[in-house]
């Protein structure tokens, strides 16, 4: 009875999983299934997921949105099962989860798009799509609404100028924007334009915009660049969906963050959006949710949780410039600080921890505030390592990074080897690098100004012929005292160096060894 109870609910969920499958528009694979699927279609997007994923379970709504949605449009999405087939997963390169791959003919590339249903439909129709769409009367209408941002030459002919540029600048950003032409002249009518001509349709702020310089002169590089600073919103709320839009632009990014769970917060957002229309030339402007995103508001050297809050970030040297806490962002106000930020007359905001009250260690303990002080000296040749106490690469480090400090500690009065938190420190303006990854090592030898990067293994003797190799001081320990003399004043004294001597000697190769 027993048995007969388990087998009716086993029965009972295979028939679950089986309706389940069927209501699905995600196709789901077995290494004996995947070729026979996936070789006949011209393009096809497949996720190599884990049952136990968090990022999979939080991907799959959306991955099914997407599949009902391009299932319209003849694309398929489909999915494997890397538990049940691991070893196929692991054949095809499979090293975390999602993995997500495009198909096209049977040869896969890495897909990179978003990971929302809307940006999944948008990236995939691309890929189906030819870099350049032909437009013509009957498509144009449909056509300018086919994505946030489509792009669309107006031309005499398909060989008029600038249809190279044109053509070269698409097949460049095809995963990006949307690009058309057409030589229709009722489309072309329609656009109210004259050949040659470039206008940019968007979902979002102006909806139309023309190239406003004569077309047949364009360049690849004036296109593009005028293209994607039409591609960021006057203001919009920035996430880790966007993000990389504004990370991969040349301006700095002035944020707002707000509380989304307050009232009144779209006239926050109104009061900045004025500022972000005059200055948007030159400054990108988001804002973003203080609540979900507080660690990245304290990153940006916001201390309170007073929002809204106003700081502009210079993204290439990574300064930051927060606006004070403790008053109100008006549009006048924010106004004011950008304008000041962009004639140079802010001074950055610059996070250091104390400045240690000894430093005992072979290894100098380097904050920000003292960044200039102790690496700029012309004096003395410096090895920094910047690191992140999570980092557990910067812990397997530590301790021969000790010991290469040990081995310069006779000649520390030349050479200084440093260790900074980079997360708790900022590097000032004047540093010609930013640190993007930890462990970073960086040598500066003395006199000069030029950081030189430590690409090499890390153990020990490479850090140390490094120095060696590249050092512009002597690296000769002080001459030591007579042994005679020592030997007059205690006996014992002529033996006990050599014993200590070569037990130190031992255990550094020993400890070396270990690790």
């Amino acid at each position: 009875m027993r048995f007969s109870s388990l087998a009716a609910q086993v029965s009972l969920l295979a028939y679950i999983s089986h309706v389940l499958a069927a209501d699905s528009d995600v196709i789901s694979l077995t290494t004996a299934s995947f070729e026979e699927v996936v070789n006949p279609e011209s393009l096809i997007l497949v996720e190599f997921f884990a049952p136990w994923c968090g990022h999979c379970k939080a991907l799959a709504p959306a991955y099914e949105e997407a599949a009902t949605s391009l299932k319209e449009k003849g694309i398929k999405l489909a999915k494997v099962d890397c538990v049940e087939e691991a070893d196929f997963c692991q054949a095809n390169g499979v090293q975390g989860y999602p993995t997500l791959k495009i198909y096209k003919n049977g040869s896969a590339t890495d897909y990179t798009g978003p990971r929302q249903a809307d940006g999944i439909v948008s990236y995939m129709v691309k890929q189906s799509l030819p870099a350049v769409s032909e437009v013509t009367a009957a498509n144009h209408d449909e056509f300018q609404k086919a994505d946030k941002l489509v792009v669309v030459a107006y031309l005499a002919s398909s060989t008029e100028e600038p249809a190279p540029e044109f053509s070269a600048t698409a097949d460049k950003h095809r995963d990006d924007y949307l690009f058309g032409l057409t030589t229709d002249k009722d489309a072309i009518a329609a656009a109210g334009v004259t050949p040659p001509a470039i206008v940019v349709y968007r979902s979002y702020d102006e909806p139309r915009t023309e190239y406003p310089l004569p077309a047949s002169s364009l360049t690849v590089k004036e296109l593009e660049g005028w293209v994607q600073d039409l591609a960021v919103p006057i203001i919009d709320e920035v996430s880790g969906e966007n993000y990389a839009v504004y990370s991969n632009s040349e301006k700095p990014l002035a944020y707002l963050f707000v509380d989304p769970t307050v009232e009144g917060r779209e006239a926050q957002i109104d009061a900045v959006r004025t500022v972000a229309k005059k200055y948007k030339s030159k400054v990108n402007f988001v804002w973003i949710d203080a609540v979900r995103f507080g660690d990245h508001a304290r990153a940006l050297n916001l201390q309170q949780t007073n929002w809204p809050s106003f700081v502009i970030q210079d993204l290439k040297q990574q300064l930051k410039y927060p606006f004070d806490e403790n008053k109100e962002v008006t549009t006048e106000a924010a106004s004011e600080w950008v304008e000041e930020f962009i004639a140079g007359k802010l001074e950055p905001s610059l996070k250091s921890a104390p400045i240690p009250e000894s430093q005992d260690e072979s290894v100098f303990t380097l904050v920000g505030k003292q960044f200039d002080e102790v690496v700029f000296d012309d004096s003395k040749d410096v090895f920094v390592e910047f690191y992140a106490t999570w980092c557990g690469h910067c812990k397997r480090l530590k301790p021969i990074w000790d010991s290469v400090g040990d081995h310069f500690a006779p000649v520390k009065d030349r050479v200084t080897i440093a260790k900074m938190e980079a997360t708790e420190n900022d590097l000032p303006a004047s540093v010609p690098f930013r640190v993007s990854g930890f462990p970073t090592l960086k040598f500066k030898a003395a006199g000069s100004r030029d950081f030189i990067d430590y690409e090499g293994d890390r153990s020990l003797e490479s850090l140390i012929a490094f120095v060696q190799e590249h050092a512009k001081n002597s690296l000769e320990p002080p001459a030591a005292v007579p042994v005679q003399e020592e030997a007059a004043q205690t006996p014992l004294a002529a033996e006990t160096p050599k014993a200590e001597a070569h037990h130190d000697e031992h255990h550094e190769e020993t400890e070396h060894d270990e690790l």
